[in-house]
């Protein structure tokens, strides 16, 4: 951990486009911060100054301020294809500076137990599966079926780009690592954040994916959201509490939700600061 804060102090120093002060006549671009469910989200709209709630579509947002900074906050709702719409849908009509996609998830990584928090260094489309022509009389054997890469096309050149994963912005997950010491609730780790429209009980299963991909944790959001950052080109970084891992015995409790909103509120006021004293 000692890495972590010595990279968070090093990048404070350092002056780049994220952290660059806005120009006295140009409006600040809000800072986005989404979560899934109401209990992923309440706890933030209640903190926000000057409120305003906004439905497009199905999707639902809450412009305010925190520490006089405007911010946004977006109830996704869950899965991958609501992620993507109110993703796209927010970087459209707000254009954010960057994207804070948070919330709850079941634990992979035996190391980690509920309460604890997952920085996502990068997330995958962990349910994007194919399977090898097999005969039918061979059965079904999801361990040899294989996760394979997203297609994009550049907007620049319209070509087509593989991603086998999206990577959360090492500026932003070193600043969320940095502040590891002031969560009170469990530890603060990087690890990789598996997406999928699935929730796996099945402790054999959740295992297998930790040992074949080395995920730390799964949710349903994240790497939706993160493609869609990626296309737009805003920072992005995945914050992923423990609500519940199968590897323990530990059930899912809503007060993850609320100590994890509560870290990334903290995160975003520090980094509120960081854009003032740029």
């Amino acid at each position: 951990m000692n890495f972590f804060k010595s990279l968070a102090c090093l990048i404070a120093l350092v002056s780049a486009p994220l952290f660059a002060a806005n120009t006295p006549n140009t409006p600040a671009a809000p800072i986005l911060i989404q979560g899934a469910m109401e209990v992923e989200v309440d706890t933030m709209i209640a903190a926000l100054q000057e409120k305003q709630e906004l439905t497009v579509g199905a999707w639902t947002f809450w412009q305010g301020t925190l520490a006089g900074y405007p911010v946004v906050i977006s109830r996704t709702e869950v899965g991958l294809a609501n992620a993507a719409a109110a993703t796209t849908l927010a970087i459209e009509r707000f254009k954010p500076r960057l994207i804070i996609n948070q919330g709850t998830s079941g634990g992979h990584d035996p190391a980690l137990h509920r309460g604890d928090i997952v920085i996502g260094t990068k997330s995958f489309n962990m349910g994007a599966y194919r399977s090898d022509f097999t005969p039918a009389d061979q059965g079904i054997d999801s361990r040899k079926w294989h996760n394979f890469d997203v297609t994009m096309r550049l907007r620049d050149n319209g070509k087509l780009v593989e991603h086998t994963s999206f990577a959360g912005d090492p500026e932003l997950v070193g600043r969320a690592l940095g502040m590891a010491d002031r969560y009170q609730h469990g530890r603060v780790v990087a690890g990789i954040i598996g997406t999928a429209d699935e929730w796996n009980r099945q402790v054999a299963r959740i295992n297998w994916l930790h040992q074949t991909y080395n995920t730390a944790t799964e949710e349903m959001e994240t790497s939706s959201a993160a493609l869609v950052a990626e296309a737009y080109k805003v920072p992005f970084v995945g914050i992923r509490v423990l609500s519940n891992t199968d590897l323990h015995g530990e059930e899912f409790d809503p007060k993850t939700a609320i100590h994890c909103q509560q870290f990334v509120i903290d995160y975003t006021n520090a980094l509120i600061n960081s854009f003032n004293k740029a």
